[in-house]
């Protein structure tokens, strides 16, 4: 499709690479090279700053910090090393269907880390002690509208202190910049293809508002908030 006749006005109907029935090593190739991708877009720091912001309210509390749709783990890694310097109690589950996911986190994971991985379906997920924040990066774009819808809604209904999306923004200038950057970086053959396809998969504000009022979630007490580069982030602090 030309550039002319390409359409970001609305998510795109594809499907990507990582999430159809791949080898161990093509997929932990995948994730090893979207850590790159994340720490040279400065992926993590929309989650920070607002856990740090929890973290202040709920000073020497532990708490239990559940990740959906881990990937390979960097962003729980991140939260745990930020802990440990803060002296922040917490308690870190990661979940993903994939089974390659557990295995690949583990491999990626220092021997020493207390980080809990789960292979299984988070609307399943039934800890003995309450969640106290949900957290996703790079997850919902996979889902189809109604299962974030349903994601939502579990959220609110699980999570104790609040919750955070990050995302992607649909947009054709970050479209074309990820093309560009993927291939002057050689990242993996997985990462060149889905990369530019969770861009048309992922999200404008209007889009996000359309899900929490089906979610039934007053638009009132969520952010919805940009972050360069090409990050569209919706929270909600209870």
């Amino acid at each position: 499709m030309s550039s002319d006749a390409m359409d970001f006005s609305h998510r795109a109907d594809l499907s990507e690479w990582m999430d159809e029935p791949c080898s161990y090593e093509d997929f932990r190739g995948c994730l090893r090279d979207l850590s790159q991708v994340n720490y040279l877009t400065l992926a993590y720091r929309p989650t920070m700053h607002w856990l740090k912001q929890i973290a202040r309210v709920r000073r020497g509390q532990t708490l239990h910090i559940v990740d959906v749709g881990c990937g390979g783990g960097d962003m729980l890694r991140r939260i745990e090393g930020w802990a440990v310097k803060e002296g922040v109690r917490v308690r870190l589950t990661g979940i993903d269907l994939n089974p390659h996911s557990a295995r690949v986190a583990r491999e990626f994971t220092a021997a020493t880390s207390r980080i809990e991985w789960i292979t299984g379906d988070a609307f399943s997920y039934a800890p003995q002690q309450p969640i106290d924040c949900i957290v996703s990066s790079l997850f919902t774009h996979h889902l189809p509208d109604a299962e974030i819808v349903r994601f939502l809604a579990w959220m609110e209904r699980m999570a104790v202190r609040g919750w955070f999306i990050n995302d992607l923004s649909r947009a054709k200038v970050p479209y074309y910049a990820f093309k560009v950057l993927a291939t002057a970086a050689h990242w993996h053959r997985f990462v060149r293809n889905d990369g530019p396809i969770s861009i048309r998969r992922a999200f404008s504000p209007e889009d996000w508002q359309r899900y929490l009022c089906a979610a039934e979630i007053g638009v009132s007490s969520i952010s919805i908030e940009s972050w360069k580069p090409a990050r569209l982030c919706v929270s909600r602090v209870k």
